[in-house]
This record gives C-alpha cells, sequence and structure tokens, in this order.
C-alpha cells in the first residue's frame, strides 16, 4: 500500500524563481531510475521464485518506486517545460536494461542480493533527505522527503528480509563489508549515467559513460553535508552488523564526507573537460 499518493502533493505551490538549474539534471536522471523499479521487482521475484511473502513485497515495493519516478518527472516537465517524461523514460529502457532471465542472485546468495538491496535503498534515502535540504523550491522539497521516507522504510523491509535469510546462510561480516561495498562502488556504472544521457542529451548524441557519469555525480555529490554522510554510515553499519554508534561511527562518516568532496572535485574537472 501506498504511503501517499502524487495527487496529494500541493502541485500549485511550484515556485519556478526557487529552481536551481543545476538541480533539474539530477532529479531527471532520477525519475527514470526510479520509474525502472517494475524490472527489478521482476528480478528480485526471480531470485526469490520460492519465497511468495517477500514476492508480494517485491511487488509493492517497485509500485512506490514508480510512484517516485512519476513524481519526480512531472516536477521536472514543470522545472523544464520543454522536456518530456515518458518519452526520456522510452529511451532509457531502450538504452540500459537489467538481464531478468535469472534464477539466483548476482550477489552469490540471497542475504547478498538483500544486502546489495539495503545499499541501494541506503543511498537514495540519503540522497533524497539531502536533496531536499538543499533545494529551496518548495514542491521539489515536499516531494523529496516523502521519497526519502518511502526509501528508509524499503530499507528497514529489505533489513528485516536479510535478517531471516542471514539465519540459514550465515554470512560472516567480512562478507557482509565486501557485498555492501561492492555495491557501493557500482553508483558510478551505466545505471545512472544512462539516465543522465537519456534525460539530459539531445537525441542523437552519442552515449560517453565518462562525460554523462562526471555530469551526474558532480552535480548530486553537491548536495550532501556531514549530517546526511553520519546516516549513510549508520545504515551501512548496521547491515554488515556493526552497531552504529560511537567515535567509530563518527570517524567514519567523517571520512566518508571528505571523500565525497574528493570525489566530486574530480567529476567537476572532468564534466569541465568533457
Amino acid at each position: 500500500m501506498k504511503h501517499w499518493r502524487i495527487e496529494q502533493m500541493d502541485w500549485d505551490s511550484f515556485d519556478p524563481s526557487r529552481v536551481d538549474p543545476d538541480i533539474i539534471p539530477v532529479v531527471k536522471a532520477a525519475s527514470v531510475v526510479e520509474r525502472n523499479g517494475v524490472d527489478y521487482a521482476v528480478y528480485l521475484n526471480n531470485v526469490f521464485s520460492d519465497d511468495p511473502a517477500f514476492g508480494a513485497a517485491a511487488d509493492n515495493w517497485a509500485v512506490e518506486e514508480v510512484q517516485h519516478g512519476d513524481a519526480l518527472g512531472r516536477w521536472a516537465m514543470l522545472a523544464d517545460p520543454s522536456w518530456n517524461y515518458p518519452e526520456a523514460f522510452e529511451r532509457y529502457r531502450a538504452a540500459y536494461s537489467l538481464d531478468l532471465e535469472v534464477d539466483s542472485s548476482v550477489r552469490g546468495s540471497r542475504t547478498g542480493e538483500l544486502i546489495a538491496r539495503c545499499m541501494v535503498e541506503t543511498g537514495t534515502s540519503s540522497f533524497y533527505t539531502a536533496l531536499a535540504d538543499a533545494t529551496d523550491e518548495p514542491l521539489l522539497k515536499a516531494i523529496c522527503k516523502q521519497i526519502a521516507a518511502d526509501e528508509y522504510r524499503h530499507f528497514k523491509l529489505f533489513y528485516d528480509h536479510m535478517h531471516r535469510y542471514l539465519k540459514r546462510e550465515r554470512l560472516g561480516v567480512w562478507e557482509r563489508t565486501r557485498i555492501a561495498l561492492g555495491r557501493v562502488t557500482e553508483s558510478e556504472d551505466d545505471e545512472l549515467a544512462s539516465a543522465y544521457h537519456t534525460t539530459n542529451d539531445p537525441v542523437g548524441m552519442p552515449y560517453d559513460h565518462g562525460r554523462c557519469i562526471a555530469a551526474y555525480m558532480s552535480r548530486a555529490m553537491g548536495v550532501y553535508q556531514p549530517k546526511h554522510t553520519a546516516r549513510v554510515t549508520g545504515m551501512i553499519l548496521k547491515t554488515i552488523g556493526i552497531a552504529p554508534h560511537g567515535w567509530v561511527h563518527a570517524l567514519i562518516g567523517r571520512v566518508v564526507y571528505l571523500l565525497i568532496r574528493q570525489r566530486r572535485k574530480k567529476f567537476i574537472r572532468q564534466a569541465a573537460i568533457a
């Protein structure tokens, strides 16, 4: 069941004078990635084919993900009336697709798959929280707050199922850490780069992964503050089985923030060259 509906948002509150032009490309790219949740639900149902309870939860998760995309896409069309969200999504679908012909997780185990899903929800929950804090546009702020709350619930959904499978598969802390960090590094793969390309580049422009990921990341990483990376760190530590408290958590959170700032500088340079 959805916790909110697009129609409940105050669309008349949109204020074009408060739109940051640098955020529009990020929202456009995010909209099609979110909208693609249906394919991920198919993949998850294949991996967990004999677990109807999880399958039902994954289907409901996908419905909410699609709504996220539709809300962001509608906002982006207000911010840029020349842009067409449905057409951009079709271009994205043509450019990027998941391998759905599977019957087991690419992570090596069901626990590993759920750890990876926790990492995705960690990233999205923190990103939309950070984006809500970064924007002065009231409608986008409200949308991002709703999405961030959904994504945190999604994190808990996958986290709870992870513990259910952990009892039988018994992955240790180091293996869980390897899977978690591996999924985090995949944020720079073709999914986001293709999303940026198909939603922002002129139709017919050749795809260049390096250029597109730099253009996306140089903007998206700019919304993070130390409090957001502390949230990310806490959720990651919790997933891999380490209590997210005390000076270790604070230290890692600070290091993550500095790494994001360093990576963003690199992406800004790459984007400028491109």
